[in-house]
This record gives structure tokens, sequence and C-alpha cells, in this order.
């Protein structure tokens, strides 16, 4: 049928009935908010790169964790940087370790929340790389044991999901026998599985103080031009034993979504990295756009290209909104 018996708008008259066949729904429940720890007590020092977003120490990480639990978001996932750096990270995988210690505050204080710690060695190295460093390069193989050592250190102290960010070959299989020979089977493994060496992650990289001291990640983290691969990378993930697949970034990667969501049956989570949402405050600040609007419109195409978890720094905020 066509016109005038076919009316399109007939379902858009009103906010009742627009809300009555609504195809794609954002919901806190499927928020994951990132959190960056820092050495210190008392402190909530505002990230200059992201407004809204802070450096926490672990005293006052736990009174976020509970703010973040108390508007409905499940979960956390932290970064941490620490007192000092070397060429091998120690910190990453230190029993006392920022993150160890933040961990067990924060189940400590609010042990329903689902805490999830990046697994990566750039905060912690001196030189920034993900891994380490031999011949002027990142060593694959020697990174893969500090990266399994740094997750079961995170889950001793009561991670519930470690997720790896290295890019690292092998990476998840390491770790998922890692946690699996100490007892930690039931552990979840969140793979950075599709992750881009895109240019939308400067701001974070000032957050975390994790900027590479020489060269870039390209060599480890995928070309942007490439999609197929990614199918690669996330059959490879699963193969190896990963819980959750990811793909980062997520506004300039909906494709990728789409393409992993139609591939494969397993939850697929989407980071909404922090050039996304400062490009989007930036805006909101001059007044060109409507930032609250924005930012929804953003979590709703995300989730629309597939995505079942949504890490968003936006996480508090549109908690609030949806309410």
């Amino acid at each position: 049928m066509t016109f005038p018996v076919t009316r399109m708008r007939r379902l858009r008259r009103t906010p009742a009935l627009r809300r009555l066949v609504r195809e794609t729904r954002v919901s806190p429940d499927h928020f994951v908010y990132p959190l960056f720890v820092v050495p210190g007590s008392d402190i909530r020092r505002p990230i200059e790169t992201m407004p809204g977003m802070f450096h926490f120490s672990v005293d006052r990480l736990v009174q976020e964790a509970r703010s973040v639990w108390e508007l409905g978001i499940p979960s956390i996932l932290l970064f941490g940087l620490p007192e000092s750096k070397d060429a091998q990270g120690s910190g990453a995988y230190a029993v006392d370790g920022i993150v160890q210690r933040a961990v067990r505050a924060v189940k400590d204080a609010c042990p329903d929340l689902c805490v999830m710690t990046d697994i990566c060695l750039c905060e912690y190295t001196d030189h920034g790389h993900c891994g380490v460093v031999s011949g002027g390069g990142v060593d694959n193989d020697s990174t893969l044991e500090l990266l399994a050592r740094t997750a079961v250190s995170h889950v001793q102290a009561g991670a519930d999901v470690v997720a790896p960010s290295d890019m690292m070959d092998g990476r998840v299989s390491r770790i998922r026998s890692a946690l699996d020979d100490t007892g930690f089977e039931h552990t979840a493994v969140m793979s950075y599985a599709a992750k881009y060496a895109s240019s939308f992650y400067g701001p974070f990289r000032e957050a975390a103080q994790s900027a590479p001291r020489f060269g870039d990640r390209r060599s480890y983290q995928m070309d942007p031009s490439n999609a197929r691969e990614a199918l690669r990378e996330v059959a490879l993930d699963i193969e190896e034993g990963a819980d959750i697949v990811m793909v980062k970034p997520a506004l300039a990667y909906l494709d990728i979504i789409r393409r992993v969501r139609r591939r494969f049956d397993i939850p697929v989570a989407a980071y909404n990295v922090s050039g996304e949402y400062s490009m989007i405050l930036a805006a909101a600040h001059r007044g060109w756009v409507d930032g609250d609007l924005v930012m929804m419109e953003t979590l709703t195409a995300i989730k629309r290209a597939g995505a079942d978890i949504v890490i968003t720094y936006f996480a508090k905020r549109a908690a609030e909104l949806l309410g």
C-alpha cells in the first residue's frame, strides 16, 4: 500500500506512541563506567582533557563507586596510575599495586558492583608501550607472562572481570590458562578483541599518562582501514577463551560492531572512547550542540549497531537522564 493509506507518521505522533514502538533501548543496565585511580588520599582531581572525569585516590574512588551503583550502573572498569614506572611495568602485577588496592576497597564497600580491570602495561612502563620492549619493538611472547601475572593479581584482589587491552597475540589464551591454573576458572575475560590504532585516544592517554615515549602502537593495534581483519581477531579471541569481545573505538567503528554482532553469538562490548566523549563536550560547551541530546543519540547508535555492553564516560549522566 502507498500514501495516503500508508502514513509512517502515525506512530510518531505522540511521545507515548514513539516509546511504544521504539526498536532500540538504552539502559544503565548495559553501561560500564571507566574510572582512574591514583596514589594518595582524599584526591578527586579533574582531568583537563576529559571534563567531568577525575583522578581518584582509593578512598574517594570508593565513594564514586557507591554513587555509580546507586544510579543503577552495574559495572566499573578500573585504570591505574602507579607510584613509579619501570621497563617491565612491574606496578601492574604488584600485590599492593594501585589497582589491586582499589579493587579490594571497592569490593569491600560495594560487593555487588561488578569490577572490571584493564590488563595492560602501558600505564606502568617507563616507555609507555603495552609490553616489554626488546630490539626497538614490543616483544609479544615475553609480554604474555606479565599480562597473565597482572590478571591473576587483579582477580586475587577481587576483580570480577579482566579486560586485556594490549593487543598481543595469544594473550587471551595465556590469561585464561593462568586463571584456570590458579583456581579462577569462573572469572570472565572481556577481550579488547578489535582495538584499532585510533586517533580518538588522545584525551585518555593524557588522563592515564600512557602515551608511548617513542614510536606508536600501530605494530600491535589494528589498522583503521581493516574490517575483515577484525572478524579474524574476534574469532581467535573467542577460540582462546574470551567470554566477551570488545570493539574499540565505538562511534567511528559502528560498522565493525555490526559485523561482529552478526557473525558471533557472544556478548559484544563497545568502548565509547575519550575522544568521542570529549568532542561532544567541547561542542556542547561552545553551544554548537545540545550535549545531552547528542550523548543519548550516540549511545543509541552504539546499541543499534549491536553492542550489548557500552563502556562510556557518559554512563553517570546518561543514567541520571534515563532515571
